[in-house]
């Protein structure tokens, strides 16, 4: 199952947080990739802001149109579907999934919501204001982070790759690897398409990969160590995921599976 005890997980746990970030780096820091004489940014970040997060939504997805949020929570039993209000964390609309299925990424396309589930194959169309169900499709893989660049849907499936489906069949279009200067980058979670790139958490470390769409080449790290207080690790909480993009106030939403907090954070140049 795609979760860590709290126990086992403790020390990575002191090393993540749920964040909000804006995109207007000061300036990067950069390490080299030898193999093809480029250099990659590595931004960490400072807390401009702390908003409250519903410590009880195991995080798999997160998106954000119009003003709101929208989560997808997992665990099987009680996954759902979620709308959400930013300032207060207050659950404003929320969807339960069949408890055979164990809930994944999510996406707003249009006045679509898209759902993943992890290892039903089954996918969900919803209506975005009403919530109410238009169809299922089903995909070849597990499912575990959605996005779209506008023209296509772009999903993980937990290894390197991140596959292009048309948002009508949701049919494959095409594939990219995902990879840096030392080989190909595994476990790809939840996504969220930022001004061109793919960024993606990478499941049980505290980073977000920034992602060439047309290669899979990873152009940049966002590292986030040390978001929740000592005093914030409790329970059940587990690992740091969920990214969602307001662009027109050129915020990024990140969050964590079970955390009680939600920050917004400028990112700086690692020194």
């Amino acid at each position: 199952m795609k979760r860590l005890l709290s126990l086992s997980g403790l020390v990575f746990l002191l090393l993540s947080g749920v964040i909000l970030v804006s995109l207007w780096p000061r300036s990067p820091a950069t390490s080299q990739d030898s193999r093809v004489g480029f250099s990659v940014p590595i931004h960490t970040y400072r807390v401009v802001k702390t908003y409250p997060h519903d410590k009880k939504a195991f995080t798999q997805g997160l998106a954000f149109d119009n003003g709101r949020l929208y989560e997808g929570t997992g665990l099987q039993g009680s996954s759902s579907l979620r709308k959400v209000d930013l300032k207060t964390g207050r659950v404003l609309k929320i969807r339960s999934l069949n408890p055979r299925y164990f809930g994944e990424g999510i996406t707003v396309f249009g006045n679509r919501i898209i759902q993943l589930t992890y290892r039903s194959r089954v996918g969900f169309v919803y209506d975005k204001n009403s919530f109410r169900l238009i169809k299922e499709f089903s995909y070849p893989t597990e499912g575990w982070g959605i996005t779209h660049d506008g023209k296509w849907l772009i999903m993980s499936d937990g290894t390197s790759k991140l596959r292009f489906l048309d948002p009508e069949t949701f049919g494959e279009v095409r594939t990219v690897v995902v990879h840096d200067h030392r080989g190909e980058i595994s476990g790809l979670n939840e996504l969220e398409f930022v001004q061109g790139e793919i960024f993606a958490n990478i499941w049980q470390e505290d980073r977000i990969a920034r992602i060439d769409l047309k290669t899979g080449r990873v152009t940049g790290w966002i590292e986030l160590p040390g978001l929740l207080r000592p005093q914030d690790i409790a329970g059940d909480i587990d690992v740091l995921n969920g990214i969602a993009y307001d662009a027109a106030n050129h915020r990024l939403f990140v969050t964590g599976k079970l955390w009680p907090k939600l920050f917004e954070i400028e990112l700086i140049r690692k020194k």
